[in-house]
């Protein structure tokens, strides 16, 4: 994993990751062929290879896996309040900015940062969706578009709504069983390469390499 460096974001992508000059990007990492779009917010990420953001998109302490796509205004790991203390507002741990105290209350950012979101590879995160802290997806799954995830979704599986629930799978237990043996997004560059033109029929790819 390499930090994000800002490029030229009309240029064609390539291994170096790129993010969008409007973006705000604190110590965070991405791999090879990521992208990440105009407005994006990200605190202590890690972005897998071929992964890629939209625009508007909120990322906070979480690990997203590779050829992971995340579609505009998603908000990943929401931060929380403490709600035990008698003001809910941020002055009594970004104490500092308010002349409170010198320092801020690390307490506060690492309890955050003990209910990271982890999200699997090939996973497609529709429009406007909130994934909650502590939440794993699994690889392959399907976030429904305004979907607010607050619990785990397995492999390969299509969740929906407010809360989200499952409501199909994408295949049977068998084919999703030998993709996950498969873990094609673990190939090397020259294997994707080669074996390219057979992305698209997933039963003679299992038949193939299953």
């Amino acid at each position: 994993m390499k930090p994000i460096h800002q490029i030229d974001t009309h240029s064609p992508l390539s291994v170096e990751p790129s993010f969008h000059e409007s973006s705000h990007i604190l110590n965070s990492f991405a791999g090879d062929w990521t992208s990440i779009g105009p407005r994006n917010k990200m605190i202590e990420a890690r972005i897998g290879d071929y992964s890629y953001t939209m625009d508007d998109v909120t990322i906070n302490y979480a690990e997203v896996g590779k050829f992971t796509s995340i579609a505009s205004h998603v908000c990943i790991n929401p931060v929380d309040h403490p709600m035990d203390r008698v003001t809910q507002h941020h002055m009594t741990y970004r104490r500092a900015a308010y002349g409170f105290a010198e320092t801020d209350d690390d307490e506060i950012f690492d309890w955050r940062r003990g209910n990271r979101v982890v999200i699997g590879h090939d996973v497609w995160i529709g429009h406007g969706a909130i994934v909650m802290k502590g939440v794993h997806i699994g690889t392959g799954a399907v976030v429904g578009s305004g979907a607010i995830v607050t619990k785990d979704v397995e492999p390969y599986t299509i969740v929906v709504g407010v809360t989200a629930k499952p409501i199909k799978s994408r295949f049977t237990k068998e084919i999703s069983d030998r993709l996950m043996e498969i873990a094609w997004w673990d190939w090397p560059r020259d294997w994707l390469e080669e074996r390219f033109h057979e992305l698209n029929d997933v039963n003679s790819f299992i038949r193939k390499y299953g």
